[in-house]
């Protein structure tokens, strides 16, 4: 097992990964988050030979970081990029946003595995991340557990044999809801996810499914499959992570609880499975149900599709407007329905093109966030 450099140590996935290093006895050599918080210094203590990487180098807790860590902390974005560049190691990438995307390219440069969990890498610059891999020899292994369920259930199967991939969706705290129900909602609300505990973009995206449309467009890239072989079923249970179907008409599938220490597990060990003591599977816990999703009534799912089929740069202004409009939502600056209003204006008015650099990527996520920015702010 290589030692593991851990980006976004104090998310929702750095904790989960360093709990799942700590079990196996796994070496973890690199800690970064975005400011210098206890919960960095908590992770700091828990690996005391791991390098400490504050992304903000001009946060206010610097000068106390610098008197504990003393030469073990450093500062800046660079830092983080140098962390995922560090050969023989596997990069976890926990990063919120579309500013993983040069540590995720840094770590495939390298040659490294990246064990992905911040889908934006993907949504927003697929084309630059899948060139980097082969230009370094780098590989990606999915930490979302969907895409965790659809590689495990690739191992070993011809890709030429893959009929679709099929994504299931809990689909959030308001699945059964009309548009007209929804129109009040608050964030309270919209934060309340019935199965998963994630953190705030995700849960808001998770509710208007935005977040399966970025992981249709994820899939796309990762398992190079058109977009109309990729289905969404919304399964509320979160029991069946993925399926794949096949030329015969076998489906397989990947179930186990809703635990995200699972796959981020498999991505660290593979191609082994690190044991676990057993706590067999109740199935007859409950049904397992599923359902179409209403498209109409969550519109972001729709505009992935759309946004997929454009190609090119119109994924990164799907990811980069849905990241401006969630931030206004929490804030109460719009409605829970209006999040998808700004995606589709930034969509419309964007003007789209091909994405081969991460400069492409920064561009059209900076003109996109300036469209969303100001339909927010032309409603207010």
């Amino acid at each position: 097992m290589k030692p593991i450099v851990l980006l976004g140590a104090t998310g929702s996935i750095g904790r989960q990964t360093r709990d799942v290093a700590a079990r196996q006895g796994w070496e973890i050599v690199g800690l970064a988050a975005r400011s210098a918080s206890d919960e960095l210094l908590v992770a700091a203590n828990e690996f005391p030979e791991a390098v400490v990487v504050v992304a903000d180098p001009l946060d206010n807790g610097r000068s106390h970081f610098e008197t504990v860590l003393g030469d073990r902390v450093q500062f800046g974005d660079d830092a983080v990029e140098d962390l995922a560049s560090r050969r023989g190691v596997v990069v976890v990438n926990g990063i919120v946003g579309a500013v993983g995307l040069q540590a995720s390219v840094a770590a495939l440069e390298a040659g490294n595995r990246l064990a992905l969990a911040n889908k934006e890498t993907l949504v927003a610059g697929g084309p630059v991340v899948l060139e980097a891999a082969r230009r370094g020899g780098g590989e990606i292994v999915p930490i979302d557990s969907e895409h965790s369920a659809l590689w495990q259930c690739l191992v070993g199967e011809r890709r030429s044999d893959v009929r679709r991939l099929i994504l299931t969706a809990s689909g959030g705290p308001f699945r059964s809801r009309t548009r007209s129900e929804l129109e009040n909602v608050t964030v309270a609300e919209a934060l309340n996810h019935p199965t998963w505990s994630m953190g705030p973009r995700i849960t808001i995206d998770s509710a208007t499914l935005a977040n399966k449309a970025l992981e249709v467009i994820e899939a796309h890239y990762l398992f190079n499959v058109p977009y109309d072989a990729i289905d969404v079923v919304v399964h509320p249970e979160s029991i069946v992570h993925s399926m794949v179907e096949y030329a015969d008409g076998a489906i397989i599938a990947e179930l186990g609880a809703p635990d995200m220490r699972l796959p981020i597990q498999y991505a660290l060990a593979y191609p082994e499975r690190a044991f676990v003591p057993p706590d067999p599977f109740d199935f007859t816990a409950q049904p397992l149900t599923f359902h179409e999703p209403d498209t109409d009534t969550f519109r972001c799912l729709a505009l992935g599709y759309a946004a997929g089929r454009i190609g090119g740069s119109a994924t990164a202004v799907l990811n980069a407007a849905d990241e401006v409009a969630v931030a206004a939502f929490l804030e109460q600056r719009i409605g829970f329905l209006e999040i998808a209003d700004v995606i589709d204006a930034a969509l419309e008015t964007v003007e789209h093109g091909p994405v081969t650099t991460i400069a492409d990527v920064v561009a059209y996520d900076h003109e996109a966030r300036r469209v969303a920015g100001e339909w927010i702010a032309g409603r207010g």
